[in-house]
């Protein structure tokens, strides 16, 4: 062993246990943003920040395949999908009054007891995980691979059907927005 090994601990980081941190930190900040702006672009384009935050994680944990994945599905799929259903059912790109519903209370006592229950589940769930440092790399494709088509096969599919689902949604939405605004045009009333 290094005497650099040796003196390595909680109060002395390494670089990147700073960057994860400060990844974390911008990462929670746009979160944050996310859910409070009012305007839904915007939301959406600080959505997009708070995912590539997690795909820098990824990065620094050495996790290469679960970050580009994290890039390719949610930062180029999800959120591309979320812009395309905002343009087809023509959501208001400014200021929407009708982004805030007036129970703010409420919503913040949920969200803080539901971040409660997951860090008390997530605490109690590993508590006395060990990672496996003589098997294979946690963030390998192999392990990965295995994991995602062995344990989590049908949740995978489950969320593409949402996905589609979302988009053929969108898409009845704006149909409807479309047909009535033929219908209400001037000079249809008077052909009925």
């Amino acid at each position: 062993m290094t005497l650099a090994a040796d003196t390595h601990g909680f109060l002395s980081p390494t670089g990147v246990e700073i960057a994860f941190l400060l990844v974390g930190l911008v990462t929670f900040g746009a979160a944050l943003v996310t859910v409070t702006t009012r305007q839904l672009v915007h939301a959406a384009l600080w959505l997009v920040v708070a995912l590539g935050g997690l795909a820098v994680e990824y990065l620094l944990l050495t996790a290469e395949f679960i970050a580009w994945v994290q890039v390719l599905i949610y930062v180029g799929s999800v959120v591309v999908l979320l812009l395309f259903g905002l343009m087809l059912t023509r959501a208001p790109i400014g200021r929407s009054p009708d982004a805030d519903s007036g129970n703010r209370r409420a919503a913040l006592a949920v969200a803080v007891a539901a971040a409660a229950a997951l860090v008390w589940v997530v605490a109690d769930a590993f508590r006395t995980t060990w990672i496996d440092l003589d098997g294979a790399p946690a963030g390998t494709t192999e392990v990965t691979g295995q994991a995602l088509f062995q344990n989590w096969v049908l949740p995978f599919e489950a969320l593409s059907v949402l996905l589609l689902a979302a988009l053929v949604g969108a898409i009845v939405l704006s149909r409807k927005a479309k047909a009535d605004s033929v219908d209400a045009a001037p000079g249809k009333e008077g052909a009925r």
